[in-house]
């Protein structure tokens, strides 16, 4: 499988809720770095950051704008949606994948602090007017970004 696939594989995965899937396509001494957070260094902690979202009251979602290979090395333009029961933030992440043999060995994700509020706050309006927030389309395209 060439980089890029794998990446969205293991994108759509967690979308799925597939989190064992996803952590499949993780190398066991993966380095994740959600910018701003405390680096999670090999699969366990990856597992345990990850199985956050396993919860009965979280989700996530992503919807890839643009992708970009350069070797081993994946860029990825996203729209992530966080959901926490019917609240749902989404914002805008810049993600770089690092993929060995099939496998993801290093993961850093950006996103803007302000634009996650704004997402919040606007999911939290949405809860009282839902048309002030587009469902998240997960289709890979480059269709509309919803922020």
């Amino acid at each position: 499988m060439e980089p890029d696939d794998v990446v969205r594989q293991f994108l759509d995965r967690l979308s799925a809720g597939d989190t064992r899937g996803a952590l499949g396509l993780v190398d066991d001494g993966i380095v994740y770095t959600n910018v701003g957070f405390p680096t999670a260094r090999g699969r366990r902690q990856t597992a345990f950051v990850l199985r956050q979202l396993d919860r009965p009251f979280m989700g996530f979602g992503v919807k890839v704008v643009n992708s970009a290979a350069d070797g081993a090395v994946v860029l990825t333009e996203r729209v992530d949606e966080l959901r926490i029961g019917k609240l749902r933030a989404q914002f805008w992440v810049c993600g770089r994948f690092e993929v060995r043999a099939g496998r993801i060995t290093v993961w850093r994700d950006y996103f803007d602090l302000f634009d996650m509020t704004k997402a919040f706050v606007r999911g939290i309006a949405a809860l009282v007017v839902p048309s002030i927030q587009k469902p998240l389309n997960q289709r890979h395209d480059r269709a509309e970004v919803v922020n």
